[in-house]
């Protein structure tokens, strides 16, 4: 015998069709309910229950794991394995540009640009100087002297005794053609400009702390402590002198 839903019973009144129709829609969704959940416990003890019967009864640190369920996969897989070293090596080759081009423009960087270049030297036209006459040129931020010696002073600077000199050198040392002499005209004392034509040797002398340079730029007298200094040059032309 079914039993009528709660409310029917307890009052004493006859149900109608309409609430007879309720209630057997109650009871059918219930038992469907039960019929579900009853389907997915028996399914869930049949999947797992070998695994959890042989963890109950023999308990171990060593985890199998049920393969039937589950699927592995083993690290290096031999069908990756191209795929892996294409994508390696790709990387390396990626690393290896990028620290050229570092490399190559940190070494551009410290190389000197076409107009510092052309800064770093100065061609001179000789032919306007006068035998005996000294000019002056600026030459990377720095006076250059430029001398014509006349045979006289160049017969005496080479006859000087080097021996005596406080810093030995040679006249022929200093010029390579004995007619042309180029120095640095900074004082190798403290760094100022001596004047020209100048000193107890008619070279150069330094007013500041009072230094005589000859005329082959060589220290004679004074606290400067080494010649002037002589730059590179060379003559491309019969008048044509740079600097650099």
């Amino acid at each position: 015998m079914r039993t009528m839903p709660t409310g029917f019973a307890s009052s004493g009144e006859t149900p109608t069709g309409a609430d007879r129709g309720l209630a057997h829609r109650q009871l059918a969704a219930a038992a469907a309910f039960r019929g579900m959940a009853t389907d997915v416990a028996t399914t869930s003890n049949t999947a797992n229950s070998g695994a959890i019967t042989a963890a109950l009864k023999t308990p171990t640190a060593d985890i199998q794991y049920d393969l039937s369920n589950h699927s592995v996969d083993k690290p290096g897989d031999p069908s990756k394995r191209a795929f892996t070293y294409f994508v390696l090596t790709g990387g390396r080759m990626v690393y290896a540009s990028a620290l050229r081009l570092t490399v190559l423009k940190f070494l551009l960087s410290m190389s000197a640009s076409a107009d510092v270049l052309a800064l770093a030297s100065l061609e001179v036209d000789t032919s306007k100087i006068e035998s005996g006459q000294t000019v002056t040129v600026k030459w990377r931020g720095k006076p250059v002297f430029i001398r014509r010696r006349t045979p006289g002073e160049i017969e005496k600077e080479v006859a000087v005794d080097v021996g005596s000199l406080r810093d030995p050198q040679t006249d022929g040392e200093r010029a390579a053609d004995p007619e042309w002499l180029v120095v640095v005209g900074v004082c190798t004392h403290l760094g100022c400009v001596p004047i020209s034509n100048a000193g107890d040797y008619n070279g150069w002398f330094c007013p500041c702390h009072g230094s005589h340079y000859d005329a082959s730029g060589r220290i004679r007298k004074g606290p400067a402590p080494y010649n002037l200094e002589v730059p590179e040059y060379k003559f491309t032309e019969s008048d044509k002198m740079v600097i650099g």
